[in-house]
């Protein structure tokens, strides 16, 4: 695991490096507001996969497991903080892979390379042809390994690099999803006296199987979990969204108004992902997106989102009631 972290930090210097020394040259529009077949930018915009900005499945990290991984509470900052400035960083240097890097030799399906802004248009001629999570990963590799070639490096071997990279990057993913899944199965169930439950090789094994199960529910290839990727961004912002209601209820218990500094962000993430699921549970009961099981799973999100928000505004309002009760008592 250390040596895969090791690879992964080397590799981002390294294309970080490659950003300033080569002759990169942005290939892709400052603005585009009405891209072909793009839905509107709100409220999707702000349901994207923020790494580094605003994430819910961070939250989950940094509760499931970092928490339990550093020595000392003084260590939180410069580990949970820290590792949103790298994860910008990363966020960064995508960036610039898709939008300049890729500029630097694009192969079509037809075998025709294409340089600078013919390249990005080619890719990106479309909503529907940047779609799916193949596209997207497709540009960083194609991008990041031109930057990488850049210094000398052979596109050949860049893009074997490239591919280990996101390969790396997917597995110590999925590793840490394992755990904190592990744990949210033993966290829901502590109610109940079933002591299997609390055996982490047995919530493993649920966790695993169950992923295992979805993945494989369409066939071999295990592609069955991509039929929910249309549902990824907006449960991450639920998740956010919940994160940041705890984080206002924490800071208003300890009284002041630091509670604001999380509060706002609480309400605008809250209202937005419940826009942006209400427009989806439309989108996927109609056309082409048809789609039953995405119908199901966002009308849960939906009640989730309600759920939640009402629950935080109770705690938060007999929070107020309970402060001015005591400052009264005291008076």
């Amino acid at each position: 695991m250390l040596t895969n972290w090791l690879f992964m930090v080397l590799l981002i210097l390294g294309v970080t490096l490659s950003a300033f020394g080569g002759n990169l040259q942005l290939v892709a529009p400052a603005v585009q507001l009405t891209p072909a077949e793009a839905p509107s930018m709100w409220p999707f915009l702000f349901i994207t996969i923020a790494c580094g900005a605003i994430s819910g499945f961070h939250s989950l990290v940094s509760s499931g497991t970092s928490a339990k991984q550093v020595r000392n509470e003084k260590d939180t900052l410069f580990v949970g903080y820290g590792s949103m400035l790298l994860e910008g960083s990363l966020a960064t240097l995508v960036i610039i892979a898709v939008a300049a890097g890729i500029g630097m030799g694009y192969e079509t399906e037809s075998g025709v390379t294409l340089i600078g802004v013919e390249a990005w248009t080619s890719h990106y001629s479309s909503w529907a042809a940047a779609g799916g999570l193949e596209s997207k990963i497709t540009a960083f590799v194609d991008g990041a390994a031109n930057m990488i070639g850049s210094v000398g490096i052979p596109k050949v071997i860049s893009l074997v690099i490239m591919g280990v990279f996101v390969c790396s990057f997917a597995g110590t993913t999925l590793d840490t999803a394992t755990r904190i899944q592990r744990y949210v199965i033993t966290e829901i169930f502590s109610g109940f006296n079933f002591r299997i439950l609390r055996n982490r090789y047995f919530t493993t094994f649920l966790a695993v199987a169950t992923a295992a199960i979805l993945a494989f529910n369409s066939g071999a290839d295990g592609s069955g979990a991509l039929k929910l990727w249309p549902l990824f961004g907006a449960i991450n912002q639920t998740l956010a969204a919940l994160a940041l209601i705890v984080i206002t209820l924490y800071l208003k218990s300890k009284g002041g108004i630091k509670w604001i500094f999380s509060g706002i962000p609480a309400i605008f993430m809250s209202l937005i992902t419940f826009w942006a699921t209400i427009m989806n549970q439309t989108k996927f009961g109609a056309g082409p997106d048809h789609s039953i099981l995405l119908q199901v799973v966002n009308a849960v999100i939906i009640v989730i989102v309600v759920w939640i928000t009402i629950e935080g505004l109770i705690k938060f309002f007999s929070q107020s009631r309970k402060t001015e009760t005591e400052a009264v008592s005291r008076v």
